[in-house]
């Protein structure tokens, strides 16, 4: 099944290259390259866009190395990048043509961000800027101006789920925990202070989701069903994306919430390694959730 862009439901939704292509001259259109590097940006980035790096999103806070921000200061930066909540953003993101650094995370985590603190329009290029470029997208080096804005800050606390909250629903029946870390990751030893993941977590690699030769490129919907179908993935159930940071997870929240529309999605930002900085809190080794 073809989809129509924009696609999704919901204050994220995601575009093609096409559609970008025939929008790049509207007015009220703004674009946000969150590519790994400000070299990257520098030196190749589509025409109009707005550098911003996703690691100005998180700093240490009481022991743990990556919350996020205080409102207020996402407000500033928000400002500071000229947005307004209603007009449509396009977050993209890429390997990096100066770095080669881009995993693919840097546009969902960005999108998944806007939204959690009250941007209400964010449109996800499909494919980033390598099928931007696959498709005849034309780069740019020049810099745009724009003025500051006057963005409003509005943390959407039902979007996610802190340590507490999250220990006291994660073994319910009617929820399932999902890991989005890579299967050696989630099996074994990562960098953290202790192997394995959290006790009922089921591994799905948020790249299960993506084409092979292209991180930030969704696989079909077909495929993408037959992939959540295969781990039991219902959309009757409470959903709790966990992975390493809170990072990855971010690639399952967005699918799973609004791209496909499941009702109950939550993401555990302090994931596996606010879990594991509490000694007591067991973890689990091997393939198996428990």
């Amino acid at each position: 099944m073809s989809r129509q862009y924009p696609y999704g439901k919901g204050p994220v939704k995601w575009v093609s290259t096409e559609w970008l292509m025939d929008h790049l001259g509207d007015e009220n259109l703004v674009i946000l390259d969150a590519q790994p590097d400000i070299h990257d940006y520098i030196q190749e980035h589509i025409p109009g866009a707005r550098y911003m790096n996703e690691r100005l999103l998180r700093l240490p806070l009481k022991g743990l190395p990556g919350e996020y921000i205080q409102p207020e200061v996402f407000q500033m930066l928000a400002r500071r990048m000229g947005l307004r909540s209603e007009v449509p953003l396009v977050v993209y993101s890429g390997k990096g043509a100066f770095r080669g650094w881009g995993d693919g995370l840097e546009q969902t985590m960005m999108a998944y961000s806007l939204a959690r603190f009250g941007h209400g329009n964010v449109l996800v290029l499909d494919g980033g800027i390598e099928q931007w470029k696959a498709d005849g997208g034309r780069l740019s080096k020049e810099f745009p101006r724009y003025e500051e804005s006057d963005f409003s800050v509005h943390v959407h606390r039902e979007f996610f789920v802190r340590y507490v909250e999250f220990k006291a629903m994660k073994d319910r029946e009617d929820v399932i925990l999902l890991d989005a870390r890579p299967k050696a990751l989630y099996e074994g030893q990562g960098p953290w202070i202790r192997p394995g993941h959290i006790p009922g977590a089921v591994n799905l690699p948020w790249l299960d989701f993506m084409h092979h030769d292209n991180p930030r490129l969704l696989k079909t919907d077909e495929e993408i069903t037959a992939i959540l179908n295969g781990k039991g993935v219902k959309s009757d159930k409470a959903v709790v994306c966990s992975c390493g940071t809170g990072r990855e997870a971010t690639g399952l929240f967005l699918l799973l919430k609004w791209h496909l529309g499941f009702s109950r999605v939550v993401i555990y930002e302090g994931s596996f390694t606010e879990w594991t900085s509490y000694p007591e809190n067991p973890t689990v080794t091997g393939p198996n959730p428990r």
